[in-house]
């Protein structure tokens, strides 16, 4: 294992200003730590067969923009983390390659468009299990990763690579703590408790409702993310109580708010 050049990447990282990372050696794809789990045909060595690493970045959806969903204001936060995704792992990828590593980028979605997944409803690589894998946070109910600093708040992106990277660890502790709030205000009942952890949910049924969204120039949906009460990030913007959601009307200041910036933007 290379922990020169592991330092060296985390000091990158650093100056580029990325908030999350995390390394996984391939070899944990074959090796599942709980099931349902995909098939084999989505492991990183079946998709580029030089891969003995996967490194995951993340960064943040800021808790008062998605609070707004479905809105403009998120949409445009969403298409914004896309790119800084897409760049970041592009030049993280290009960064190794000239330091004769081979490396690849992963796109953040890799399904083409929403439409696209209402017919096949699933990506060629899952970042979210890439980051489970890379030490970043733990599968919760709504089947999203759940980070410490920001809960379920938190796009991913990944880099394929031949370098010998120190692997992170695993988080042994569930940050889920089985709240059902995701369960209970999922606008299109999508998610089932059964399905915890990394399980299955109505994809279609989610879907669906995202490409009517997407059609209102107001995707994604984000509840599920937004409701979860998991993460420092609710310090930070003084949402320690997420009864804010379940009882609007006794937060008639955010209630305002809200509504100003969800009647902005998006098509009737």
């Amino acid at each position: 294992m290379d922990d020169d050049l592991k330092s060296a990447l985390m000091d990158w990282c650093r100056r580029k200003e990325i908030p999350l990372v995390g390394v996984a050696a391939a070899s944990r794809w074959e090796n599942p730590p709980f099931f349902p789990w995909m098939p084999e045909s989505f492991y990183p060595r079946s998709i580029y067969p030089d891969t003995r690493s996967v490194i995951v970045i993340g960064f943040p959806v800021h808790l008062p923009v998605i609070e707004s969903t479905p809105s403009i204001h998120y949409h445009e936060l969403y298409q914004t983390l896309n790119r800084l995704l897409d760049d970041s792992t592009y030049l993280m990828a290009e960064w190794l390659n000239r330091r004769n590593y081979p490396s690849m980028a992963i796109p953040r979605d890799g399904y083409g468009s929403i439409e696209v997944l209402l017919n096949k409803p699933v990506a060629f690589f899952s970042h979210r299990h890439a980051a489970y894998l890379a030490g970043l946070g733990t599968f919760g109910v709504n089947n999203m990763i759940l980070t410490p600093g920001y809960g379920p708040r938190v796009r991913f992106g990944s880099v394929f690579t031949s370098a010998p990277l120190p692997p992170d660890p695993i988080q042994s502790d569930d940050l889920c703590i089985r709240c059902m709030r995701c369960v209970e205000m999922c606008p299109t009942h999508a998610l089932e408790e059964e399905m915890y952890p990394g399980g299955i949910t109505h994809k279609h049924a989610c879907a669906t409702h995202s490409a009517a969204l997407f059609r209102r120039s107001i995707s994604p949906c984000g509840v599920c993310i937004k409701v979860c009460p998991v993460g420092n990030d609710r310090e930070l913007f003084h949402r320690e109580n997420p009864d804010i959601y379940t009882s609007p009307d006794s937060y008639p200041e955010m209630t305002r708010a809200w509504d100003h910036v969800r009647s902005y933007g998006g098509k009737e």
